[in-house]
């Protein structure tokens, strides 16, 4: 029961998607293959983004250090981490739900909430090559009036949700351990199952039908870097240490 209960919270989303799939075929019969038909479209297109996202993204997260991310787009990253993220944005490819594991990435890695919302905006509203195409149908006056108020806007956007954002308001992974104490936490849901943390911190994580998994919360001299270490290379993000 707690394990229904358990899923059904978190495909909540995608039960409600179902019911109003099942409530247009009762009321709308004649909607509702068109819906369907839309829907396997864009169904497709992400089967064919997303995993060149989500792959890209967690070799990014492994190999970019935190440092680089923070240096480049967090909260002291000034006017440079700003036009670092319009340039992000600008020079992106592929559909704005392809920036949101990018941007997850970014955030988990020091982003600052402004250049998040830089990054966003810019990618779906001024991408270059929509830039292009624009000046092509409606001129380059136009596109060039529009380019300039959107980006003021966007700036302006950032600035405005990051005084009335922080990053403890945004969700997080639910965490699971396996002891009451918490020094160590991991969200096995999320796991990709490289087995990294447990060739770092052997004494610490194990794989459970290819899951990480905890299996100590006992902190030993000298294992506390090692968790640490498991934690900055997990490239999913799903291990958080608490000493």
């Amino acid at each position: 029961m707690t394990f229904l209960k358990s899923q059904l919270k978190n495909n909540r989303f995608l039960i409600i998607v179902i019911l109003a799939y099942v409530a247009v075929g009762l009321f709308a019969p004649s909607k509702f293959l068109p819906s369907l038909d839309n829907t396997w479209y864009y169904v497709k297109e992400m089967l064919m983004i997303m995993p060149v996202i989500l792959l890209l993204t967690s070799l990014i997260s492994a190999w970019v250090p935190k440092e680089t991310i923070e240096n480049a787009f967090g909260k002291n990253s000034g006017i440079k981490g700003s036009l670092f993220a319009f340039l992000l944005g600008s020079f992106s490819a592929g559909p704005i739900y392809a920036a949101f594991p990018v941007c997850k990435m970014l955030l988990s890695k020091g982003a600052s909430i402004a250049n998040i919302v830089i990054i966003l905006s810019t990618w779906a509203v001024i991408k270059i090559p929509m830039l292009i195409t624009e000046s092509k149908f409606l001129g380059p006056e136009f596109m060039i009036v529009r380019w300039i108020l959107t980006t003021l806007a966007i700036f302006l956007m950032g600035y405005i949700t990051s005084r009335f954002v922080k990053p403890e308001d945004l969700p997080v992974d639910n965490e699971t351990a396996s002891s009451v104490d918490g020094l160590v936490l991991l969200n096995p849901d999320y796991c990709v199952g490289c087995g990294l943390c447990t060739k770092i911190a052997p004494r610490h994580f194990t794989m459970v039908d290819k899951k990480a998994a905890i299996i100590s919360q006992t902190l030993s001299p000298g294992d506390g870097q090692a968790i640490k270490d498991a934690v900055a290379k997990c490239p999913s993000h799903i291990i958080r240490f608490h000493p």
